[in-house]
């Protein structure tokens, strides 16, 4: 079967950001905040970091369940790793997940600056310098046969939309404003020429799902 190279449950701002400017340590999506963006995946039953019983079914619950199926190994730029910019000072920053990383797969981190692999629990993170065709190609490879997910953020996904690598997204726009910082799109119609599209609101209201196959 065809390895799909996915975006899943990536979220922007009705202004079709993913992250605001300012990016640090204590803020890992700048002057975004990543409560309302994330919001409705947060509210479902099936919300990884859920404390609390209960929490919502029906769609969103659906999407936040799938985020793993089938997914074999990640693709993420840099910035989503971690704030740091330029040669690494050291290499004691390990993400901003922790001992437990939430991906299960091995990771393929797009830097300028190559830094040696670690394992956390189940996750390998590996630094490549590389084009995206040749980044994709060793993910798939690492995924014995299961998809690989685009993680993000923003600037990546679009490195891999313009060399036309991309087979599907599921992007949640929701419907606070962020104004400027890493940029998704203008507009979803951008990418119409290239993909079918189809466009679902939540049933909880503050996100639509827009959902993306290649033509």
């Amino acid at each position: 079967m065809e390895q799909l190279l996915r975006v899943q449950n990536f979220n922007v701002s009705r202004d079709g950001f993913g992250a605001g400017e300012h990016q640090s340590l204590e803020r890992p999506f700048g002057d975004a905040d990543p409560g309302a963006l994330f919001a409705w995946a947060g509210a479902t039953a099936s919300w990884p970091r859920r404390t609390d019983p209960g929490g919502s079914r029906g769609l969103d619950d659906y999407f936040t369940r799938d985020f793993a199926h089938n997914i074999g190994a990640e693709i993420m730029g840099r910035n989503k790793f971690g704030p740091q910019r330029g040669p690494w000072a050291d290499h004691d920053w390990r993400g901003w997940w922790g001992d437990e990383p939430p991906f299960h797969t091995p990771v393929f981190v797009m830097t300028h600056h190559t830094r040696p692999s670690f394992t956390l629990s189940d996750t390998t993170f590996h630094f490549v310098d590389d084009d995206p065709a040749a980044v994709l190609a060793a993910a798939r490879e690492a995924a014995r046969g299961k998809d690989v997910r685009l993680g993000g953020g923003a600037t990546t996904i679009r490195e891999f939309l313009d060399a036309d690598l991309v087979d599907t997204l599921h992007v949640a726009v929701s419907s606070v404003e962020i104004g400027s910082g890493a940029r998704l799109w203008e507009s979803p119609e951008e990418l119409l020429d290239r993909f079918h599209q189809d466009v679902v609101p939540s049933p909880s209201g503050g996100v639509t799902h827009h959902l993306f196959w290649r033509r």
